[in-house]
């Protein structure tokens, strides 16, 4: 079938049968439990950690302390390792720690017999700590006094500061951190604030690993989406060179970016060293997932833009003070990725000014999310620009279409062209679909009469490149081996997390190789020791630089079975081609099928033809980059008196290029559509302003949309050609989330007139916001 096919998922039915083995069902039955001591203060220091009563506990096997472990600092970051140290990660987390950075880190950990005696030990260890205040905004850890890093002078992790000149060309200043709206001190470019909130991935596999040792290495199993990232790490935290180290990955129960990071698998290392090789495991609760693994970065946002009379935007200026929480992970490169991506999508005529700080907080880490950055300043752009079209009179999408990228723009950050652009086509299509104008018309009538109900339409657009080249390396292998019987087994460390990869490269290897789908075996459980390297799961990036891979592979292999074909049949090489799975001649006469080739090249005994088992194995380096591109409408109606959203339907029109497989595309958009409608509605993580701890780690506390949560939601592609892509392909996993919040907050502004820029839109935050404006009293 090959590409463009609805090609079922390979891993479908052992998924819904149950069969699907995840990391804690491979957990051994004599493996030892390992829990983590977290701290009860947000900020300070451990003084001193009295194990002696937890010692006594039945079970119990070994318990270590922050000041018992190796203080090897290493990054937790799943990016690609780079060689260039100022686009390396930030290693500043240790195994355990004696300096507390937010409610909830780690000092301490039990390793027992059970779960019941790993947790009767916990309870009865005590801790002496000298205590600073919590700091839970960027604002309030610059001005602490109290620098939760070292090398972090006024909490600030990093900051990009830079002007766009009229000619494209990013002059780089060093700024300095700042809450005024005037962006870089230019009072012509004065900002409206904006805030989006931390957000939690809330897969449905909780983070867990358990770790031994076998054949001198330390096997460490665990559903991570940047295997050879980790190897990394982990030999870094324990002091071991890279080759000491394997990571198995089995099944994964979604990650989101989540499990993109490095969680207790250097502590679980470190004890199966310190306990001779025995089984240890660590599964976390949902309530430390939610503490202990990694958030979206919440991000305070000054946007200002300036237009002339015909609609056309003159100036833009951005500030974006965002919460890293309290250890590094991605460092600066969310941040960065999101005050680039405000002059990209709308560009400006003349002046652009982008400021940007990182904070360390005292909260959980934040790190990679599904969009990566994007979803938050894409709500802060979307936002003003239905504020600037509805002060103007302008129909918003006509604004827009003035003022967007279109095909050929130079990216002045990366310095490549936008090579596909389906993006007015997206709009056009949107707006036909959700009859736009006269969906518009109408409600503004029905408004007028109806004090109670107010019924609004609204909708935002994206850019959002694939990849992270050229910040990054881009890379990845793959490995091809044809069996006698003409299957092939595939192997990639291009992790599949549910996201469909798997059955989209098996589809890209039967398009050049013309062997069927279910002769084609990918290997989705990957291995350190025997998959091929990939830098991971990350920034949509599988089936574009990991399918470049796949298909370079499997153009190897395919003539790599017509130069043996050649020999076996005697024939001219160049005038064989591969059809149906069998080898034809020029003049269409079938010579043999590829498992006849496969089976007689692997045991030819001929003293002229040496006997070869086939394989082929490749690695891609991807040396470009490309902007997907969408459209979301949203209708919905507001009951303003108790602040209640009800969405009636959602439109997404995406751009990602070529759609492989258009099942799973339109599934993916399902699932994006959902997960930004929670970040939108109801989703946000809230602390203790005194303490630092999370009062709403739980999925009763913290709102997710349900399936009874979900409106109808259509889905349309323009399908353009990417040229850089394997197959004309580009991102989708992660930009169906992206435009979301900013259409439902627009359709509420059209409903209500009222424009709100905070997340999520809570009833009890409409009600104050409709309350100040006047509609209720």
């Amino acid at each position: 079938m090959g590409i463009k096919s609805n090609v079922i998922r390979l891993d479908a039915v052992e998924k819904v049968t149950g069969a699907a083995k995840y990391t804690e069902d491979l957990i051994p039955a004599n493996a030892l439990v390992g829990k983590t001591l977290h701290s009860t203060i947000a900020n300070g220091e451990v003084v001193a950690i009295d194990i002696e009563e937890a010692l006594k506990v039945p079970g119990v096997v070994d318990i270590v302390t922050c000041f018992d472990v190796p203080n090897h600092k290493y990054a937790t970051c799943g990016h690609p390792f780079s060689l260039d140290p100022s686009h390396a990660d930030v290693k500043n987390k240790t195994i355990l720690t004696s300096r507390v950075r937010y409610y909830g880190d780690e000092i301490a950990a039990v390793v027992a017999e059970d779960h019941l005696a790993a947790q009767k030990a916990l309870e009865k260890i005590k801790v002496e700590y000298k205590v600073f205040e919590p700091v839970l905004t960027p604002e309030a850890a610059v001005e602490s006094g109290n620098d939760l890093h070292s090398l972090s002078p006024r909490n600030e992790l990093a900051r990009m500061d830079f002007q766009i000149t009229p000619d494209g060309k990013v002059d780089f200043y060093k700024g300095e951190f700042s809450t005024d709206p005037h962006i870089g001190g230019h009072k012509d470019l004065k900002g409206t604030k904006f805030y989006v909130p931390p957000q939690q991935h809330c897969h449905i596999e909780n983070i867990c690993c358990f770790a031994y040792i076998s054949d001198r290495k330390i096997v460490i199993v665990t559903p991570n989406q940047a295997t050879h990232t980790l190897r990394r790490n982990v030999a870094e935290a324990v002091g071991l060179p890279i080759g000491n180290i394997r990571i198995v990955k089995p099944y994964m129960g979604g990650g989101f970016g989540n499990k993109q990071d490095t969680y207790y698998e250097p502590l679980a290392a470190f004890l199966t060293m310190r306990l001779g090789g025995r089984c240890i495991s660590f599964t976390m609760s949902r309530e430390e997932t939610f503490v202990n693994s990694r958030t979206r970065h919440a991000m305070d946002l000054w946007s200002a833009v300036s237009v002339n009379d015909k609609g056309r935007i003159t100036k833009k200026g951005l500030r974006i003070n965002s919460y890293s929480g309290a250890y590094g992970s991605n460092g600066h490169a969310i941040t960065a990725y999101a005050v680039t991506n405000y002059f990209q999508l709308y560009p400006a005529l003349e002046k652009q000014v982008g400021e940007s700080a990182t904070v360390y907080t005292t909260m959980p880490s934040a790190a990679a999310m599904r969009g990566y950055g994007i979803p938050q300043v894409d709500f802060a752009m979307e936002c003003q620009m239905d504020d600037i079209a509805m002060e103007h009179g302008w129909d918003p999408v006509e604004f827009r279409r003035k003022n967007m990228m279109e095909k050929g723009f130079l990216d002045p950050f990366d310095r490549f062209h936008c090579a596909s652009n389906g993006l007015e086509e997206c709009l056009d299509k949107g707006c036909e679909m959700i009859d736009w104008k006269e969906r518009r018309k109408a409600y503004d009538e029905f408004n007028k009469k109806s004090a109670g109900i107010k019924k609004g339409v609204g909708m935002a657009l994206f850019a959002y490149k694939t990849g992270v080249y050229p910040i990054q390396l881009e890379t990845a292998s793959c490995r091809i081996l044809l069996n006698e019987d003409g299957s092939v087994q595939v192997q990639v460390s291009a992790t599949e997390l549910g996201q469909g990869s798997d059955t989209v490269f098996a589809q890209m290897v039967s398009e050049v190789t013309t062997i069927p789908e279910d002769k084609v075996f990918v290997i989705g459980k990957q291995d350190t020791d025997t998959s091929p390297h990939d830098a991971g799961a990350y920034a949509s990036r599988q089936t574009y630089v990991s399918g470049s891979a796949v298909k370079q592979t499997a153009e190897i292999l395919r003539q790599k079975i017509l130069n043996r074909a050649a020999l076996l049949y005697n024939e001219d090489e160049e005038k064989l081609n591969l059809t149906y799975e069998h080898v034809v001649a020029a003049d269409g006469t079938v010579l043999g099928s590829i498992a006849d080739v496969a089976l007689k090249i692997q045991y030819i005994n001929d003293i002229k033809i040496d006997s070869e088992h086939i394989t082929a194995e490749s690695t891609y380096t991807m040396r470009n980059n490309a902007f997907s591109f969408g459209a979301s409408f949203v209708d919905l109606e507001v009951d303003v008196s108790i602040g209640k959203i009800k969405i009636n339907r959602v439109v997404a029109v995406h751009d990602s290029g070529t759609i492989l497989n258009p099942q799973l595309a339109s599934a993916q958009v399902h699932g994006g559509v959902a997960m930004g409608l929670g970040y939108a509605l109801s989703e946000q993580m809230l602390f203790d302003g005194k303490t630092g701890k999370m009062l709403n780690d739980n999925l009763l506390d913290y709102k997710i949309p349900t399936s009874m949560d979900i409106p109808p939601i259509e889905v349309a592609f323009i399908e353009t050609y990417e040229p850089t892509g394997p197959f004309g392909n580009k991102a989708l996993g992660e930009p169906p989330l992206i435009p979301q919040a900013p259409a439902v907050r627009n359709a509420v502004l059209h409903a209500t007139g009222v424009g709100i820029n905070s997340l999520p839109l809570t009833s009890d935050h409409l009600i104050r916001a409709f309350s100040k404006a006047g509609l209720i009293e």
